[in-house]
């Protein structure tokens, strides 16, 4: 009698997908502790690298172009332009830390200097690396904004009680920047591809977001286009706490960065396991 051939399990039944729900354990933070190790060495040059380009804009920007500018009209309040620079500006300056630290240091570690593959020799999934990564960035976002308010307080640009506030904000602007950062970590080859990130996405994100200008002097079409923008968001929630004001709609503003934040991680660690799995 012939036997009954088994049937085949199809060969990627049994590989999980890459958009499985995220699997993570407190198991980052020996990933992020050894990160600040290493960049403990180099704490006060990253700081004047982090800080540098921010205050040379506000300084040559919020001076000299605010000599000829004077104020601002932001509804029916009319501000120093100055001080609406500085409040758009720090936003922007949480967006590019986060942005740089998520993709050429975490590249670095990931596909120049192997770290990531020793760590995965350890007890950590590739889950946690990617998650220490966004932390990471947020962090270095959250040091360079620390060390930026601290000048602004100097120059007393502004002395708004609800600048405490604006910290956890910007900590979060850190975190959803980082998030879309590693999207494109995911996808790199080389160094020469955070290019296009930064030429066709953070450089029209930075002039669309109402940091240098009020958005109601965009044509109708731009200001629709600069509501997706999660920088946009970032500046309307901070900008008024500068201006010792409440932001209007607070929540809509933050589920619009937490969103981001959310589905840029998941897209970033569905392509991360892609990467490593090939």
């Amino acid at each position: 009698m012939t036997p009954t051939p088994l049937p085949h399990a199809h060969p990627d039944a049994a590989t999980p997908s890459v958009w499985r729900a995220p699997q993570l354990s407190m198991r980052w933070w020996p990933v992020f502790q050894r990160n600040l190790l290493v960049w403990r060495k180099l704490a006060i040059p990253s700081l004047v690298g982090n800080i540098a380009e921010p205050l040379m804009w506000l300084v040559a920007f919020g001076y000299g172009l605010g000599a000829l500018v004077g104020q601002v009209s932001l509804g029916e309040d009319k501000v120093p332009y100055i001080l609406f620079l500085a409040s758009g500006s720090i936003c922007m300056s949480a967006m590019n830390a986060a942005s740089f630290e998520a993709l050429y240091s975490a590249f670095s570690r990931m596909h120049v200097q192997k770290t990531w593959d020793g760590i995965l020799n350890a007890p950590v999934r590739l889950d946690d690396v990617v998650l220490a990564e966004m932390l990471w960035a947020a962090f270095k976002a959250v040091f360079t904004i620390l060390a930026i308010l601290g000048v602004m307080l100097a120059l007393g640009i502004s002395h708004s009680p609800k600048l405490l506030l604006a910290v956890p904000v910007l900590a979060l602007v850190g975190v959803t920047f980082a998030s879309l950062a590693l999207v494109f970590n995911a996808l790199a080859k080389g160094y020469d591809f955070f290019t296009y990130y930064f030429t066709l996405f953070l450089t029209p994100t930075m002039f669309l977001s109402g940091v240098f200008f009020p958005l109601d002097q965009l044509p109708a079409a731009v200001q629709v286009l600069s509501q997706a923008l999660p920088l946009t968001h970032a500046v309307a929630l901070v900008r008024p706490l500068f201006l010792d004001q409440w932001p209007s709609t607070p929540l809509l503003h933050l589920g619009v960065l937490v969103g981001y934040a959310g589905v840029g991680f998941w897209v970033a660690l569905a392509l991360t396991r892609k990467r490593f799995a090939g």
